[in-house]
């Protein structure tokens, strides 16, 4: 009966580890091929706010947004 409850309890355990660990490299791959925003992007946004924006002003706010990936 004890062996049955410690097999049926490790059984779950590798589960959950796999699991995450198999949704954790899903969703690390669906970010490296659909990122959440470009360049093009972020100029739009700031040209839709009346700033022309510089290519430095650009390249700041993709390094801020990979830094919170």
């Amino acid at each position: 009966m004890l062996a049955d409850i410690l097999h049926i309890l490790l059984g779950l355990i590798i589960g959950l580890v796999a699991g995450f660990l198999i949704a954790k490299k899903i969703f690390q791959k669906q970010l490296k091929e659909n990122p959440p925003v470009s360049e093009e992007m972020i100029k739009t946004l700031m040209r839709g706010m009346g700033r022309n924006p510089s290519q430095k002003q650009v390249n700041q706010l993709m390094k801020q947004m990979q830094k919170y990936q």
